[in-house]
């Protein structure tokens, strides 16, 4: 009411020049005050709405039911940036000190999550794969190595089963033992020529981006069937860059991870689809393939629909990223212990030793070689306890479940982890010394179930056996050529998802 007076009396009254201006200045800053009083009235009513309709959803969904303890976070992005930004270990322990060691209940990536904890937990999950959960992936993860889908100018007219994606993997054998027997002396050879490339003649190393270039080198000789691993072993930087985007909150623009991210897996996919192209033309010459590329271009679906060229692709895609990664950081971690523990790489070259003395030049590493190699082992096993190189994956709920007197609502996603077991005390005494010794036979450790780097049951990963190989056949090569030390003992790891020494961990080489 004083503003519309205010105005009508200036309006009234004789103008004048220096008048006019005046009114035309305050008329102008009354509408801007109201436009920006009615802009924060707008904003606070679509915040309120908001926040009510969110409250209203979360309880509609606990009303009938009792959801794990726990909180969902903020509206719509949930607790994502303390998932993602924090360490995993303190993210699951502290929410298990407050809430609940069992279980409790978050939103990641904005999805409503259940984290099922500890032994128990894990062992529940493993044994109900396909029967209450099924594998899910992360909306980053999807846009990264679901081109295919996106792109698509029409939908399939039988979408694939949940599940039949590891069906590719599981239904030729090729992770199985018996099969990949048959690839070991290849990788004996690919690590003696890494080896022979890489470190023969110099006397420091960085051991991360060596590693990464080994692993991705055999798993493309493996997946893809190549003889020229070397062509996609150039492209590490990208795997890189599409591995952090894979754990990165989805912005896409430029200086973002997942920027970066969606940038690369453009160009690795635009290489292996010339890959397959190559490789569809000499099966039609009638060659013998034994890979997993060859199997994805003949493979059919229950409907009699072969895998499209970008689908296999971006399957591929993954294979690849997951094959190379967590192997490098488990090799590159074991590298860094051991050589900062003298007492234990002698008693892994004793038992090498034994291995490669029993042999004649130029004899390939066998299956009863690998097998023998079980103190090497050991010592893996605890660089991926204290270092995973997978802290976890999700699943989702296919039905409402109850688990340790909690219900779980179909649709929402299982978080499993390492982070419940890996360094709590009541598995692992003293959890923060390293000590393959805890593995030794008849110590009882680990206890079933708290030591799961590959997962467990009847869906354990089925990469678990080529990773033991690709990683015992790199050790047995290096430990019979060299000794080493860490040159900085105390080099900081980054990356809390996916572990990373900040310097490419430096060694110095001392040859036998």
């Amino acid at each position: 009411m004083l503003t519309l007076t205010y105005i009508y009396q200036h309006v009234s009254a004789p103008l004048s020049h220096t008048t006019s201006f005046n009114i035309c200045r305050v008329h102008t800053k009354i509408l801007t005050m109201e436009l920006f009083f009615l802009s924060l009235s707008v904003l606070l009513i679509v915040v309120s709405l908001a926040l009510s309709f969110y409250a209203y959803r979360s309880s509609k969904v606990g009303g009938a039911t009792k959801l794990p303890p726990g909180s969902l976070g903020w509206p719509i992005i949930g607790e994502t940036l303390e998932f993602v930004f924090g360490k995993p270990e303190k993210f699951v322990g502290d929410r298990m000190k407050k809430y609940s060691s069992d279980i409790f209940k978050t939103k990641i990536f904005g999805e409503p999550t259940a984290v099922i904890c500890g032994p128990a937990g894990n062992k529940f999950l493993f044994s109900n794969e396909q029967k209450l959960v099924v594998a899910w992936r992360p909306h980053p993860m999807q846009r990264l190595f679901r081109s295919y889908q996106q792109q698509a100018s029409a939908p399939v007219a039988v979408p694939p089963k949940r599940g039949e994606e590891t069906k590719v993997l599981r239904s030729p054998g090729f992770l199985k033992p018996e099969a990949l027997v048959r690839y070991l002396g290849k990788m004996d050879s690919i690590s003696q020529h890494h080896l022979q490339t890489y470190w023969e003649g110099r006397d420091e190393v960085k051991v991360f981006p060596l590693a990464k270039t080994f692993t991705l080198t055999l798993a493309s000789r493996f997946f893809l069937g190549i003889e020229d691993p070397e062509r996609v072993a150039k492209l590490v930087s990208k795997f890189d860059d599409m591995t952090l985007g894979m754990h990165s909150i989805i912005l896409n623009f430029p200086g973002t991870q997942f920027y970066r991210g969606s940038k690369a897996a453009i160009e690795v996919r635009k290489e292996l689809q010339l890959v397959i192209k190559e490789k569809k033309t000499a099966m039609a010459t009638g060659a013998q393939m034994q890979d997993i590329l060859s199997h994805m271009i003949v493979a059919t679906e229950p409907t009699g629909r072969l895998m499209p060229e970008a689908e296999i692709a971006d399957k591929i895609m993954g294979l690849l990223v997951a094959g190379y990664s967590a192997v490098a950081t488990a090799i590159t971690f074991f590298i860094k212990y051991v050589g900062e523990r003298p007492d234990i790489y002698e008693k892994i070259l004793s038992e090498q030793k034994e291995i490669y003395l029993s042999k004649k030049a130029g004899d390939a590493l066998e299956w009863d070689d690998i097998q023998n190699m079980k103190y090497s082992w050991n010592v893996v096993l605890e660089a991926m306890r204290l270092t995973p190189p997978l802290q976890g994956t999700f699943r989702e709920a296919i039905t409402d479940f109850t688990y340790a007197g909690y219900t779980i609502p179909k649709g929402w996603k299982v978080y499993w982890t390492v982070s419940s077991t890996n360094k709590n005390p009541e598995y692992f005494p003293e959890p923060e010394k390293f000590d393959p010794t805890r593995y030794d036979e008849g110590t009882g450790f680990p206890i079933p179930y708290t030591l799961v780097p590959f997962g467990g049951g009847p869906r354990m990963c089925p990469g678990k056996e080529y990773a033991r190989l690709a990683v015992l056949t790199f050790i047995h090569n290096v430990v019979k050529r060299y000794k080493w030390e860490v040159v900085f003992p105390e080099e900081k790891i980054i990356g809390d998802m996916m572990p990373t020494p900040a310097k490419g961990l430096p060694i110095r080489l001392h040859q036998h």
